[in-house]
Order: structure tokens, then C-alpha cells, then sequence
């Protein structure tokens, strides 16, 4: 059985409601796939769900029970790691193009996140109970059934893991039970916009970080850190006085801030350099 949704009307009004934790009928993919337009506007997204429709077909044909789990992730890991190449990209972890869905199927590299999400999609299309988790620092997935349960780290390979295996992976002394819970297509996505906001402003890039703010901004107009951020990459490409606008925003909406002392500093500041230059 092969089960994939077309979301009717726009793609982009779909994944708006999602970031603003309105009712959304987006599936996983296609916001993933909306996300990418930041770097590729004319990305056809038909293709890309079709290449998953694809990749699910594969697994079907090479399971020899579907109504197996271990069955099933065994074929799917064979088909998807082995015989596709998927692999993390270790490295250029960094790399903006590890968080675009169209890029990782086409490169066959990724982060644990967008690696994730396309097992979260093949196992959506053939009807297997697989859901992201998401551990401080690392991302994996986690089939179950009621019968047959493992997490799978698509990032090395689909290794199954356990508990113990996941906590090496956070690096941290003890795992908090909500750190193993499944995640929903929101915290997903907003880990990839995260993660891509991260690598734009560590690489210099506000132009591009600042595409991601404002499709922030279009979802929740009135998320003050976002405009403060926004503020700081419209500091870098020198847009001082729309930076000037950023920043008073934030503290409209943030008046109890506590660097409002510092940003009211750096207000002053760029007020008087636009004055000087008038």
C-alpha cells in the first residue's frame, strides 16, 4: 500500500499555519520541500514527493512481509542505505545544502534531520509507524509496532539502536523521558529552520539568514526574538535604518527584555551614523 497526500492549495500558506501552530494539512515532506525554496526558489516539489513515492515502491518490492516489522526495516535500511547511499555528511556537516530535502536526495548526504525525514516519508507512504525523535544534539527515528520497536540512526547507516545507544549520541549523563518521546512535523521542521538560521549567520550570510527570518516573521509577526535577529542581519548587509526599525520591534514587543539596555545602546548608535550621513 503506497499512501501519499497532495495538499491542496498552497504549499507555502500550508507551512506558514504549521510554523504559527495553526491547523495544517502539510505533510512532512512538503513543508521540508517549501523550506527549501529559501535557497531554490524554482524547486518543482512534485518531482521530489514523486522521487519518495519512488524510493517507497523500492522498499515495497524488496520486503518480503510488509506486515513485518522487522521486516520492513531491515528492507528499508538494505534498499536505502545500501543499495541507494544514503550517508550522513561528516564532512561538510555544515553545509546549508544538508538541509534542503532536494539536495539530500539528490547529493544522497545529509544531516541526521533531513536523513530522518526521508525514512519518516518513505515509512508514511507504505503505512510503518516510524517518527522522529529528536535528542539534544543528534536526530533519529524510531519504528513501532507494539511488537517489533527500535531506534534507527539514519545518519550512520540505519545502525538500530537503543536506549543506551541514544544517549551516547546526546552526550549528555542521563536522557529525560521526554527526550525519547516521538516529535510532531512542527518541531521537525522548526529544528531544520533552526539548524539552516544557524549555518546562514555562522558562514557570513545574512542576506540568506534573513529569508529565513522573515518567513518566520510572515508566520508569527509578532515573535520578538525574530526581529531582533532580524535587526542583526540587516545590521551586517548595512541597512541601517531598517535595522534601526528591527530593533525597536523587539523591544515593542519585548519591553521587559533583558538586553534592552544594550539594544536601546545599539539604537543610539545607528541612529546617529544614519544621521551623520544625511
Amino acid at each position: 500500500m503506497l499512501f501519499s497526500a497532495t495538499v491542496p492549495g498552497s504549499d507555502r500558506a500550508a507551512l506558514l499555519d504549521l510554523l504559527a501552530r495553526r491547523e495544517s494539512p502539510i505533510e512532512l515532506d512538503r513543508a521540508a520541500l517549501e523550506l527549501a525554496k529559501i535557497e531554490y526558489p524554482h524547486l518543482d516539489s512534485d518531482f521530489w514527493v514523486s522521487e519518495l513515492d519512488r524510493h517507497a515502491f523500492e522498499i515495497a518490492d524488496r520486503a518480503w512481509d510488509l506486515s513485518d516489522g522487522r521486516a520492513f526495516v531491515e528492507a528499508a535500511n538494505r534498499y536505502l542505505f545500501r543499495e541507494f547511499g544514503l550517508h550522513g555528511n561528516e564532512g561538510q556537516y555544515y553545509d546549508a545544502d544538508n538541509s534542503f530535502l532536494n539536495r539530500v536526495l539528490e547529493t544522497r548526504t545529509g544531516l541526521p534531520i533531513t536523513l530522518s525525514v526521508v525514512y519518516i516519508e518513505v515509512a508514511r507512504r507504505l503505512v510503518k509507524p516510524v517518527r522522529g525523535i529528536g535528542l539534544p544534539g543528534h536526530f533519529v527515528v524510531q519504528y513501532d509496532d507494539g511488537e517489533f520497536s527500535t531506534y534507527i540512526d539514519p545518519f550512520h547507516g540505519g545502525a538500530l539502536i537503543d536506549e543506551a545507544d541514544c544517549l551516547k549520541l546526546s552526550r549528555l549523563e542521563a536522557l529525560e523521558p521526554h527526550m525519547l518521546a516521538p516529535v510532531d512535523r512542527r518541531s521537525i521542521i522548526m529544528r531544520m529552520v533552526n539548524n539552516l538560521r544557524q549555518v546562514y549567520f555562522s558562514q557570513q550570510a545574512p542576506e540568506k539568514a534573513l529569508r529565513v527570518l522573515d518567513l518566520l516573521l510572515e508566520a508569527d509577526p509578532l515573535s520578538a526574538d525574530e526581529h531582533k535577529q532580524r535587526g542583526v542581519a540587516l545590521l551586517q548587509l548595512q541597512r541601517m535604518s531598517e535595522s534601526i526599525t528591527a530593533f525597536r520591534k523587539y523591544l515593542d514587543l519585548h519591553p521587559g527584555a533583558p538586553d534592552r539596555d544594550r539594544i536601546h545602546e545599539q539604537i543610539r548608535s545607528l541612529a546617529y551614523w544614519v544621521a551623520a550621513r544625511n
